[in-house]
This record gives structure tokens, C-alpha cells and sequence, in this order.
């Protein structure tokens, strides 16, 4: 893609504040026409630099009562991307990083409970071929949740 210009960067900084607004009213503020602004949205969507967008769900609402963290680690690094595979099947996990310093790979999952947990833990991540062991932190509280900030150079 083309660089990323100040009218992109506008566009972003609205559509990520509300990802419904209408781009009749994202072309107002942005003084171009709503057939710019739909063009301009579908070329960052095609670029890569929009990656998705759509209803968030809140866990906590539908069952999901533990957010996790668990740290693995793997025989070999090189791993990483069978680990990944088998990880993926895994529908309660929400995110995979492969990661420097104590652990191999770091994932976020969701859990109903304790209990869910223990079994998504022993049941299914530990028994992933080449995962030598797991370090779980259970967040008690997410205080933060946003996207990264979009800056415009009169910002």
C-alpha cells in the first residue's frame, strides 16, 4: 500500500472511536465527499491496515467469568508455529504471541470457571506436543482496553 496520508489517519481516528458511524458524517467532519470516505476505508481494509471490525463481546456476559494468561514454554522454539495450530482449535483462547524472555508463547484465554480452566489447562494446552510447561496468571480486573492511538501531525 501507499503511505498512510493525513486523511487516512483522520478517517482512522474517527472510525476507531465509533466503527458505526456513518460515512456520510466521517465525510463531513473530514470535508470530502462520502464516496472518498467509503474508498478510502475499503483500500485500508484491502492494505491490511484495517483489520476487522464488528460487535465486542463482553465475556463476562455469555459465562465467561476468568480471563487468563499462560505463559508456555516449548521444547524448541522452532515449534512454535505446530504449537500455534494446536492452540488455535482451541476456541476459548482469544490471543497467541510468540514472545522473548520466559516463555515461549503467550496466550489469553476465557474460561466459565476454575474448574473450565483446569481442564482447558490439563486437557488441552499441556497435552500439545512439545509444551514442557505453563504459568498461569488469572486477571483479576482489565482497567484498560483500547486500540493503539491515532495521531495526526497536528496532534
Amino acid at each position: 500500500m501507499e503511505k498512510v496520508d493525513q486523511l487516512d489517519l483522520k478517517i482512522l481516528k474517527i472510525i476507531t472511536v465509533n466503527a458505526r458511524i456513518p460515512f456520510k458524517d466521517v465525510a463531513a467532519v473530514c470535508g470530502v465527499s462520502r464516496a472518498a470516505i467509503h474508498q478510502r476505508v475499503q483500500r485500508l481494509i484491502e492494505a491490511g491496515v484495517i483489520t476487522g471490525s464488528g460487535y465486542t463481546v463482553c465475556p463476562k456476559c455469555i459465562g465467561y467469568s476468568t480471563c487468563t494468561y499462560v505463559g508456555i514454554k516449548l521444547e524448541r522454539g522452532s515449534m512454535y508455529k505446530g504449537v500455534a495450530e494446536q492452540l488455535e482449535k482451541i476456541p476459548e483462547i482469544v490471543e497467541c504471541h510468540f514472545t522473548t524472555g520466559p516463555y515461549t508463547m503467550l496466550v489469553k484465554l476465557y474460561s466459565r470457571d476454575n474448574e473450565h480452566l483446569m481442564d482447558l489447562l490439563n486437557n488441552h494446552i499441556q497435552e500439545i506436543h512439545g509444551v514442557i510447561s505453563t504459568e498461569t496468571l488469572i486477571s483479576l480486573e482489565q482497567s484498560i482496553n483500547r486500540t493503539v492511538p491515532v495521531t495526526l501531525q497536528e496532534d
